[in-house]
């Protein structure tokens, strides 16, 4: 339900990968001047910054910035694969918000939570959940997201994973929806 999609990625998706990826090695050097036992995580981020310039990693936990860091880092550096965010941490009014209008535009309160949920159900509030684009990176991640505890959380949300850190590489049951199963030991809300 609601995958990403498994036809290959469009031309311009490709362009841009590589692009970024030859503006990576070129910010090299620099990088290392910068931060030289960080330099491939620094060049990443620059280059993936002017990539993605709307992105905001404010707010999010230290592990889940440094989980979200190390993976966008190995995606690109290893397998030249894109990953941004398109939301990350959400201030709770932001997150109220976005509910009342899913209620507003779903009906009730019940449709509207297989979308969004309030703020104080919401990992969004609590800066350890992350949207993510483009399709291709939501792959990579889903696959390669438990070497840094980040996971699918929704069945019905392809580009929605959460920082679990404890899980051994064990990936928390995926629910069909944010509505459901709310508050299991292991907090898996959105």
């Amino acid at each position: 339900m609601n995958e990403p999609r498994t036809i290959p990625p469009r031309p311009r998706d490709r362009l841009y990968a590589a692009v970024t990826l030859v503006l990576a090695v070129l910010l090299l050097p620099a990088a290392y001047v910068r931060h030289p036992g960080r330099a491939r995580e620094t060049a990443c981020r620059w280059a993936l910054g002017m990539r993605f310039p709307a992105e905001d990693l404010t707010g999010l936990t230290a592990g889940a910035m440094a989980a979200f860091t190390a993976a966008r880092t190995e995606a690109l550096w290893r397998h030249g694969q894109l990953i941004g965010l398109t939301s990350g941490y959400r201030d709770p009014l932001v997150q109220l918000r976005m509910f009342e209008e899913e209620v507003r535009r779903s009906g009730s309160p019940a449709s509207a939570r297989m979308l969004v949920l309030p703020p104080a159900e919401s990992n969004h509030v609590k800066g350890i959940a992350l949207d993510v684009r483009p399709h291709e990176g939501a792959r990579w991640l889903e696959e390669h997201g438990a070497c840094h505890d980040l996971y699918r959380i929704y069945d019905n949300e392809w580009w929605h994973f959460e920082y679990r850190p404890g899980n051994g590489g064990t990936p928390p049951r995926r629910r069909p929806h944010p509505g459901v199963g709310q508050a299991s030991e292991n907090g898996d809300q959105r």
